[in-house]
């Protein structure tokens, strides 16, 4: 039997908090290991899990809209010390520079709370597997904002600004393997070497970077 996805939930909404763990409880391959009510309150139970038999979520579903510590401020600090922990970034409004700021901080995936319950669950396991998360409004919000011409990157070889392309058209490590004809731990290697060549931490971070100096692909992945 495959492992649970440990979930974490912050949100200064009660309601919410009781609402998405009871769903997301049902799940069989998930399970809720902890809440809080607002950032601070998130690092400090987050610690205490860090160090106990239970261990770190996999994925921490963020509110960014929060008294004490915000979102985008607590998953900066979050990432900053535990860099395994995917966190899902999630708001009211989409907001480009809120979603900017969150994905900066580190975030894997951003979602609206509008967001139907099996389309969080979904998030939820593709951020688990190393993916990202942009809803289609949030991409298309991005890349109008980043929109810009080309400008050609020296320090990325012919290979790898190909690997880059693909990541931004949301290609996962295997479909990109299976695109080049190479392993899938060469893909790896590739998009590692991508992320250190340009000072990033996430693919996330890739992709927009690809987006704002144009390198895009109109090829869906497979």
């Amino acid at each position: 039997m495959a492992a649970q996805i440990r979930v974490f939930l912050v949100d200064d909404h009660a309601v919410v908090r009781r609402g998405l763990a009871s769903y997301l409880d049902g799940e069989d391959d998930m399970d809720v290991i902890g809440q809080a009510g607002n950032g601070r309150k998130a690092l400090d139970e987050i610690a205490v899990l860090a160090n106990s038999p239970t261990g770190l979520p996999d994925v921490v579903l963020m509110d960014l809209l929060m008294p004490d510590v915000d979102g985008i401020t607590a998953t900066a600090q979050l990432i900053r010390r535990w860099p395994a922990v995917k966190v899902i970034a999630v708001t009211s409004f989409l907001e480009e520079e809120k979603v900017r700021a969150a994905l900066d901080a580190g975030a894997a995936g951003y979602l609206l709370k509008d967001a139907e319950a099996d389309d969080v669950a979904d998030a939820i396991r593709t951020v688990a597997a190393g993916d990202v998360v942009l809803p289609p409004a949030v991409a298309r919000t991005l890349v109008v904002a980043n929109r810009r011409p080309a400008i050609p990157q020296p320090a990325l070889t012919a290979r790898e600004r190909e690997v880059l392309t693909l990541v931004a058209a949301g290609h996962t490590n295997q479909q990109i393997a299976t695109r080049l004809s190479v392993s899938e731990r060469t893909a790896r290697t590739h998009v590692s070497n991508i992320l250190a060549k340009l000072g990033l931490s996430s693919r996330t971070q890739a992709a927009l970077w690809a987006e704002r100096h144009g390198l895009t692909a109109t090829t869906p992945a497979p």
